[in-house]
């Protein structure tokens, strides 16, 4: 805590005016002012002392960042649904609350979702770097010839709030559902959807477009390689909105110059920011930057969440989005037990 009283936080990135604003109502506010994400140093160094920070996923939250934070630390707010960059068993030990952003950018990823599997489909960026290049052309009954996605099957792996947005956006396009998931949906979503499940080895035989949907864990990683691409229709797009390490990015980039599968459009990648150069060099993949939520709105209400798990943490409230409730009631007791 400062010497004026107000705790302070640490933020990674520069967010939103309106949640800078906000923070800065409450709290002493240290903003990483540099361009890309907070070299790991840095964060290490200036998480010392806070109460809070809200980070990104390229911030890994480790013990020792835990550690050199100090006992003061009892919030990490994630700005993202995912926190796989978070070691979140580590800090429910050292008694650290864990938020994140769920709910408000469902969806607009979805949206996302969608859009880049009709560019993949209808070959909407190839087109759009044929027309800069300059080059000659007319129309031609077989010229950048794609496939429809109206009547077709599209596979949804992960079945949570975002894959269930991307089936109810299927079903305007009047495709039949499957989606692969743990556990079975609630029977209301099923009927809302149309979503039929199966397992994963059948889902990606039948469909026609498969989107993934699922967070980044152990079982996840490279869930989609090789195998899995093999099993797939060679007239098969794959969207990949997730995490980038639930793909093997060789493997995929093998089987779109084979001509395994059609076409893949990936907003995620495996060594983010970082992009395999083979899948660089593709037509037939469309590339682009993690844009899943953003848009104006979303990345906004994405910052007030983050910036509410803050508020309410430090004033002794449980967090509206908190990732480990079990360290809800330590979280409590020790600040009520600080000096």
């Amino acid at each position: 805590m400062s010497e004026g009283g107000r705790d302070q936080i640490l933020v990674t990135r520069q967010l939103s005016g309106a949640v800078m604003t906000r923070l800065r109502e409450h709290f002493e506010v240290d903003v990483y002012e540099g361009r890309g994400a907070m070299p790991r140093e840095e964060l290490v160094r200036r998480v010392a002392g806070k109460a809070a920070a809200i980070t990104l996923l390229t911030d890994r939250v480790d013990r020792e960042v835990l550690e050199a934070a100090g006992p003061g630390l009892r919030i990490v707010a994630n700005y993202a649904v995912g926190y796989d960059n978070v070691d979140v068993a580590c800090c429910t030990e050292q008694r650290v609350l864990v938020g994140n952003t769920p709910d408000v950018l469902t969806e607009t990823t979805a949206d996302m979702a969608f859009a880049l599997l009709a560019a993949a489909a209808r070959r909407i960026c190839e087109g759009d770097r044929f027309v800069r290049s300059g080059e000659t052309w007319i129309w031609d009954p077989g010229m950048m010839l794609g496939w429809d996605l109206h009547h077709k099957t599209l596979g949804i792996v992960g079945f949570g709030r975002i894959g269930q947005a991307v089936a109810r956006r299927a079903r305007g396009f009047a495709m039949r559902v499957l989606y692969a998931a743990n556990a079975p949906a609630p029977s209301e979503v099923e009927r809302e959807t149309g979503a039929e499940r199966m397992p994963l080895d059948e889902l990606l035989e039948e469909s026609d477009f498969v989107s993934l949907h699922v967070p980044l864990t152990p079982a996840t990683r490279h869930m989609i390689g090789a195998r899995e691409l093999e099993r797939m229709k060679r007239t098969a797009v794959l969207v990949n909105t997730a995490r980038g390490p639930v793909v093997d990015e060789q493997a995929l980039a093998d089987a779109l110059r084979d001509g395994t599968i059609f076409a893949a459009a990936l907003d995620v990648f495996e060594r983010e920011p970082k992009v395999l150069p083979a899948l660089r060099e593709l037509p037939n993949a469309v590339l682009v930057p993690h844009l899943g939520s953003a848009t104006v709105e979303t990345r906004l209400a994405m910052g007030m969440l983050a910036a509410e798990n803050v508020l309410a943490a430090l004033d002794g409230r449980r967090p509206p989005a908190l990732v480990n409730p079990q360290a809800w009631p330590n979280a409590r007791a020790r600040r009520n037990a600080a000096p």
